[in-house]
């Protein structure tokens, strides 16, 4: 049976003025979707008057750029509901069917958390069909309640990676939405190729400072384990 549940949707934006319209004119017109809260992570560009030209809209302003992770503890910290929606700001074709797929097997029961893999998700991505690093994900706000000031402390690119260790541990179904009109801009494409180029090399960096090859490797295995549980838990269930 499917669950009327409202949903808390947390967008975190640095200098995202040309690509945010686009996503909020979607998750803003979404029934499931109670509340939009934007956390805008110190933008020096016009960012916020975009944000401000939405009603509705929960716009939450960082003085300073204080990085993801503690843009989204911000932005959970502020949600109402059960259910958190998170979202990057840089959506390249979102529309309201994304939204409803990413949310069915949550409200219908299916799954515990939803993760999107999108149409430009890298190739090794799309042969395992899990990108353990997609920041759209659909979650109870439970599984991260206790752990916000830990996660205000963490590295920029550390939340999914520490969400992930949450969901292994707690044996979470996990179910995987494919999302294949949907890509984000890749910071070659905001930035220009050299300062692009510099900007995802050093992404990588950050990354392999908080997660070892060794645990990569760990954790798509326990993700998969989780998706292949969801997955034959329904098939079972239908026999």
């Amino acid at each position: 049976m499917r669950m009327e549940t409202k949903i808390s949707c947390v967008i975190c934006a640095y200098n995202e003025a040309p690509r945010i319209a686009k996503v909020l004119s979607v998750v803003t017109k979404h029934p499931l979707i109670d509340e939009t809260i934007v956390v805008d992570d110190g933008s020096t560009d016009s960012t916020a008057e975009k944000l401000f030209t939405y009603t509705g809209v929960n716009v939450i302003t960082h003085d300073t750029n204080k990085g993801k992770s503690y843009a989204i503890a911000t932005g959970i910290t502020r949600a109402r509901n059960d259910l958190v929606m998170l979202l990057d700001a840089d959506l390249i074709g979102l529309t309201i069917d994304d939204i409803t797929g990413l949310t069915e097997p949550i409200l219908a029961g299916n799954a515990d958390v939803s993760m999107s893999l999108r149409k430009n998700s890298f190739r090794i991505h799309k042969l395992f069909k899990l990108d353990f690093t997609t920041g759209e994900r659909v979650f109870p706000k439970a599984l991260v309640a206790n752990y916000l000031d830990d996660i205000r402390l963490m590295p920029a690119f550390g939340f999914e990676i520490f969400m992930n260790r949450l969901l292994i541990n707690s044996r979470y179904r996990i179910k995987v939405v494919q999302w294949k009109n949907v890509s984000h801009a890749r910071k070659i494409e905001k930035l220009g190729f050299w300062r692009g180029l510099i900007a995802e090399t050093q992404m990588v960096v950050q990354i392999s400072k908080i997660i070892s090859f060794r645990e990569i490797i760990r954790q798509n295995r326990g993700l998969l384990a989780l998706v292949l549980q969801e997955t034959n838990e329904q098939g079972q269930g239908s026999e």
